[in-house]
């Protein structure tokens, strides 16, 4: 259980800088470009998002369960064998998936706008940076592979350093490139077709990094092949075969929250066109999908840490029948996404107005601070979503997720634009959280199903963290009044950056506070939590 909790709080450190810096590079992005700058990225990194996961196949982290399961039988020459035909097959998909991007640039674009719509973005524009986007489908498939390669052995370092440093070479990258085009051209096309580029040299600065990683555990890995007494004669195909059903599923986990963004990229600006608000659409289609996605994203990065970490944990309890152990491991990755999500995205919502204010900007504020605090609780169902993925997936009822994904899908195809017309912006947001919650609710319908696995435990604990989050809400609600009286943070960002600094620290403290006090913590991650003695002096 310490490997997941190791793994976890490993993967979730890497995920949040990377997400926090990648939050962070936005705000200046936001005062280059703009709204508009914001849209037009927008609309270039959701086909790509789409893409750069259906290119992969979902292999990576069908690599790291197959890995995972071979080792754990003691055949880590199986393991290398599919390692090996995994680099093949991602250099070739992503090769297409490059020229899908590339040359169907143009007519995705005309789906997105039409040259009658309001608005300042035209289809060449969109064009452009698809296609300055597409380059980086010849480098990550690839690269990701060793990544599950590495995660299938339960070490997780080299995902995490090679994430971190590829977020920082493509933010230095980007926001210079971005000041340079906008000093001598002024273009925002031209400035965000590098921002889009910037993807291609963050992962040729992650292939550097695990390259080294290689280089260093190379030759243990070679000695365990040597030592092994096991071996599994499996034939190629057989392998191929083996890995693509465990690949099929996740592909469609991976790429959950860019299919929900890409229904509304079709459907968002000409329903907010027919009910007369396109003149803001560009506006609000930016604080929904980029700039507020940026922020509600960042609780998630707990999911998918532990989803990546508890995989290979959970694989190798189901394949020796350890029935008690992966029940344990169940209970354990639910709980310790709630205790840590739920009070995120209850705090963002209660702050949205000053997060959004005190980064980017108070113009327009009262509208998109509003669309913030509904989008924030959505992000505690994509958590649930990943991490009841990963679940099914370790106990190879992986097929499952295709299916509890399409009827998410089907939800947000069938009502995003009568929700758009019903409820305006927000209404992208509610269609949005029922296409999730759907998905949530059939995972867990499948997971109680097919492991006899009893939520009891789950429910009372999720009751607790309710309660430390309810007088969490009255702590922060309490310091706005208190601050209301003398700092104008509805007016001012600086206000505003004092008012969401104080909030956090405050409303997280006191949460904290109930949290350890109560032993949650402790039970959840299994020992004390150090840092917290130090706080707290229990």
């Amino acid at each position: 259980m310490s490997n997941i909790v190791r793994g976890t709080m490993l993967l979730t450190g890497a995920s949040f800088l990377s997400k926090f810096l990648g939050m962070i590079y936005v705000i200046p992005f936001n005062m280059l470009v703009g709204e508009t700058g914001g849209t037009l990225y927008a609309y270039a990194y959701t086909p790509y998002s789409i893409l750069i996961s259906i290119s992969t196949i979902g292999v990576p982290l069908a690599v790291s369960k197959f890995v995972s399961k071979y080792n754990s039988l003691g055949d880590y020459e199986t393991g290398m064998r599919m390692f090996k035909a995994g680099i093949a097959l991602m250099a070739v998909t992503g090769f297409l998936g490059f020229l899908i991007l590339f040359f169907g640039a143009e007519l995705m674009a005309s789906f997105i706008v039409s040259n009658e719509d309001i608005g300042v973005i035209a289809i060449a524009d969109v064009t452009m940076v698809i296609r300055a986007v597409s380059f980086a489908l010849l480098i990550i498939p690839a690269m990701s592979i060793v990544r599950g390669f590495f995660q299938g052995y339960e070490s997780m370092a080299p995902t995490a350093v090679s994430q971190v440093v590829e977020q920082i070479a493509r933010i230095i990258f980007l926001l210079s490139a971005m000041f340079i085009v906008m000093t001598l051209v002024d273009s925002i096309p031209i400035a965000v077709g590098f921002a889009t580029f910037a993807a291609v040299i963050g992962a040729l600065a992650s292939c550097v990094v695990l390259f080294v990683y290689w280089r260093k555990r190379k030759p243990a890995i070679q000695k365990q092949i040597q030592q092994q007494r096991v071996t599994h004669d499996i034939p190629k195909k057989e392998l191929v075969k083996e890995l693509f059903s465990y690949a099929g599923p996740f592909v469609l986990v991976g790429i959950a929250i860019p299919l929900y963004q890409l229904v509304d990229q079709f459907t968002f600006k000409r329903a907010m066109i027919a009910i007369g608000e396109g003149e803001i659409s560009d506006t609000v289609y930016s604080a929904i999908n980029l700039y507020g996605h940026k922020l509600v994203i960042i609780p998630v990065t707990i999911a998918t840490g532990l989803s990546l970490a508890i995989l290979p944990a959970l694989t190798k309890s189901f394949t020796k029948d350890n029935k008690q152990q992966l029940n344990q491991q169940i209970n354990q990755s639910l709980q310790i996404i709630l205790v840590l999500v739920v009070p995120a995205v209850v705090g963002l919502s209660m702050l949205s107005d000053v997060a959004y204010g005190s980064l980017y900007g108070m113009k327009h504020i009262s509208m998109t601070g509003s669309l913030l605090g509904w989008y924030a609780p959505v992000a505690l169902l994509f958590a649930l979503f990943t991490v009841t993925a990963a679940i099914l997936q370790g106990v190879n009822q992986q097929r499952f997720a295709v299916v509890s994904l399409s009827g998410g899908l089907l939800v947000k195809v069938l009502f995003n634009i009568q929700l758009i017309h019903i409820f305006e912006a927000k209404g992208a947001i509610f269609g949005t959280a029922l296409a999730a919650g759907t998905a949530v609710l059939l995972n867990i319908w499948r997971i109680k199903s097919s492991t006899q696995f009893s939520f009891r435990q789950t429910i009372k604990r999720f009751l607790l963290i309710c309660i430390f989050s309810i007088i969490m809400c009255i702590t922060i609600w309490i310091l706005k009044a208190l601050f209301g009286t003398f700092l104008a943070y509805e007016e001012s960002r600086l206000s505003a950056t004092i008012m969401l600094i104080s909030g956090v620290l405050a409303g997280g403290g006191v949460y904290l506070w109930f949290a350890y006090e109560s032993t949650l913590l402790e039970r959840l991650l299994g020992n004390r939590v150090r840092v917290l003695d130090k706080i707290f002096r229990r």
